[in-house]
């Protein structure tokens, strides 16, 4: 289980993400869902360990995580919103760095990394520089990293970056396969689809701050809407989003 207890960032002087708390069980698949600048990837780099919480705490099954945050990680498995990756390396250097790092056996590593490689598509590509990757490949050496010690929690952020529609299918499947089999998931996207499809129960934030917690279901009940994009319009935006963008397609055609 993870959970984050009250957790509030500023960062000079200004709050971030106010007072933010929920819990995700083995087996849950929850999605994470905001504007730009809620507050989303700050909320995952402090459940990962990697940015201090000015105030509250990640508790993982019921200890705080800075107690001891090298065993926390070697639990968790975490794909950033951005790829930063050693470039210089190969796709399989990479993997089998990350794979010694987190104490996988040498002859176990090496199998895996030759699976896993083979089963997202770069199996032509794994010996070449990740310098002359694609977007959606160093997304998908990203999500390889994030399995290969078969991590019991797991932090998606914007996972889908750069993937093309099978990747994107295969990853939607595979999120649902993990959970199923004991996974503690947090998935966050700007993808509503996506996470309607994934996710069982659905946090949204809005400044900062958690507007809504409960299941996709529940949340289009209460909201009287049919979709979770029609939920997510209703909790967060407050101009009709056809209405903007008719006034934006004016403004291009204004020849005046």
């Amino acid at each position: 289980m993870l959970e984050a207890r009250h957790l509030v960032k500023r960062f000079f002087g200004v709050t971030v993400l106010d007072d933010v708390s929920f819990v995700v069980r083995a087996g849950d698949v929850v999605g994470y869902l905001g504007p730009n600048g809620s507050g989303k990837t700050t909320t995952a780099r402090m459940l990962a360990g990697l940015v201090e919480p000015t105030d509250g705490a990640v508790f993982f099954d019921g200890r705080d995580i800075s107690a001891d945050p090298i065993a926390f990680r070697r639990r968790l498995g975490f794909v950033p919103e951005e790829p930063h990756l050693y470039s210089f390396l190969s796709g399989r250097e990479y993997l089998e760095l990350v794979g010694r790092l987190r104490g996988v056996p040498s002859q176990l590593l090496e199998r895996k990394i030759g699976a896993l490689l083979e089963l997202f598509g770069l199996t032509d590509a794994f010996e070449l520089a990740i310098s002359s990757y694609s977007k959606g490949m160093k997304q998908k050496i990203l999500i390889i990293g994030a399995l290969l010690h078969d991590p019991d929690v797991l932090i998606f952020d914007e996972p889908e970056s750069g993937l093309d529609v099978t990747a994107t299918l295969v990853l939607r499947h595979l999120v649902k396969t993990l959970a199923a089999r004991g996974k503690a998931v947090l998935y966050s996207s700007h993808i509503l689809e996506v996470v309607e499809k994934v996710c069982e129960r659905v946090i949204v934030l809005h400044r900062g701050r958690m507007v809504a917690d409960d299941s996709v279901r529940q949340l289009r009940v209460l909201m009287s809407s049919s979709s979770l994009e029609d939920v997510f319009a209703q909790l967060v935006l407050r101009a009709d989003p056809e209405q903007t963008a008719r006034d934006i397609a004016d403004v291009v055609a204004d020849r005046a």
